[in-house]
Formats: structure tokens, C-alpha cells, sequence
């Protein structure tokens, strides 16, 4: 049985080290660090760790954030989530972002970010129908280009995933009830095979990814914000529509 629990120890926060080498790949210039996972505890952040056993197969780490202009406020930002091959469609991802949705709650915090891949269908999939999360912002090489090879060379466009944490569609998605959802507006088409895109014809994959940022910047910037995805055999589909929360 898997079990999530708040990490406290250096030696946990070595294993969350070791995982990110394990899971993307990275160079060491690339990986969060101990001393980030030290910091980030003492700071009022978040690092919960999911374990078969003694084993710990994912980790995540969020930090305490400010909203920058009027009516700004605290939000957590959740700086990485990551499962170990093996462990992956099994729903531990799913625990360690409710792990840090009943903490952050408790502590009076009510909006949780992070970034994502819009390549990444299955990742969107699951941030906007599994959590009920939803984007209305959208950043160009967010972290640069970096050593991973899942990152294949491209830059990192990334949305930005809001996670109201009390809103409507998050307590549907406890419930587990339809999220609600209005008139879609727009629409974004992602191939579904961008992964062996990648792979095989990095030129092309940089052109979808290009016509993926453009349509998200536009959109975002008409004040739509992307608050599902269907899925089909050829493409995933983001759907757009007016959303307050």
C-alpha cells in the first residue's frame, strides 16, 4: 500500500535528489538540492514524499510564494512532482497533490500553482479534470533550455496551473461530481503522438510547440482560460472558456 507523508530528514531529502536524476535525467546543474528541501521546511513550504515500504517512489516540494501587484496574496508555488518508473498511472500522483492540498488548507492558504508542458497532454489531463486545476496564464522558456532528455532540446513553454483549493470545481472533484465548466470558446489541438515527434523530427516538434505557445498567449491574453482537455486517438484538445473563481 502506498503511503504519502511529510519528509523531515536529510537522508529523505537525498532519496528526493536521487529520484530526479532517476526520473528526468538531469545533470546535476539541474536538480533541486538538499539545502533547497532544508530551506524550503523551514520556510513554510511543503515536501511530501510517497513510499511502497521503506521506498520512496515520488516526491514533491512546494514553496511559500507571493502574487506580485494589487491584491496580491500568499499562494504555495509547487516547484516539482515527480513518480518513479513503475509506480507512474497508478494514482500516487494524485495523493501527493491531495497531501498538499489538505496541508495547505490547514494552514489557511487557498491557491496552489505550478507550471506544466502544454505538450504534455496526459500531465493536463490530469491538473484539469483530475484536479479540477485551471490555466489562464502561459510563459515562454520558463526555466530555460535544460539537460533532461524528456525536454528534448526545446524550450521550456510552460503554463502556469492554478489550483484554487476551495473553489467549486475543486470541491466537485472531491465529490467526485462533474466539474463545472462553461461555453467553450477556443480550442488547442495537440498531436497525439508529439512524444515520438520529438524524438524523430525535433524541427517539427518545434514548430507544433511554436503554434501551441502562440494560441495559448493569445487566448490567455483575450482573458479565456483553458479549464479542460478531452482526449482523443489523434490529439488532446484544451478547451477554453470564461472562468472566475
Amino acid at each position: 500500500m502506498i503511503k504519502v507523508r511529510s519528509l523531515t530528514e536529510i537522508p529523505e531529502f537525498k532519496d528526493a535528489v536521487r529520484l530526479q536524476q532517476e526520473i528526468w535525467g538531469f545533470a546535476e546543474v539541474d536538480v533541486l538540492p538538499v539545502r533547497l528541501f532544508v530551506v524550503c521546511k523551514k520556510i513554510g513550504g511543503q515536501a511530501f514524499g510517497a513510499f511502497d515500504g521503506d521506498r520512496m517512489i515520488g516526491f514533491c516540494v512546494a514553496l511559500p510564494a507571493l502574487h506580485h501587484g494589487p491584491g496580491g496574496g500568499m499562494y504555495l508555488h509547487s516547484n516539482m512532482l515527480g513518480v518513479t518508473d513503475g509506480y507512474r498511472n497508478a494514482g500516487v500522483g494524485r495523493l501527493l497533490k491531495l497531501a498538499q492540498r489538505e496541508d495547505a488548507v490547514a494552514r489557511g492558504i487557498e491557491i496552489m500553482e505550478w507550471t506544466f508542458d502544454p505538450l504534455e497532454i496526459k500531465n493536463a489531463y490530469f491538473n484539469m479534470e483530475r484536479l479540477g486545476a485551471v490555466v489562464r496564464r502561459f510563459v515562454l522558456n520558463f526555466y530555460g533550455v535544460t539537460t533532461s532528455a524528456l525536454h528534448a532540446g526545446l524550450p521550456t513553454d510552460r503554463c502556469i496551473c492554478e489550483w484554487h483549493l476551495t473553489s467549486e470545481r475543486v470541491r466537485a472533484m472531491l465529490d467526485g461530481k462533474p466539474l463545472p465548466r462553461g461555453e467553450v470558446l477556443a480550442r488547442i489541438a495537440v498531436p497525439s503522438d508529439i512524444d515520438q515527434i520529438r524524438k524523430a523530427d525535433p524541427k517539427r516538434a518545434r514548430e507544433i510547440q511554436a503554434e501551441v505557445s502562440r494560441q495559448f498567449q493569445e487566448h490567455t491574453r483575450d482573458g479565456l482560460a483553458a479549464t479542460g482537455v478531452e482526449r482523443t486517438d489523434a490529439a488532446g484538445v484544451y478547451l477554453f472558456t470564461k472562468w472566475e473563481s
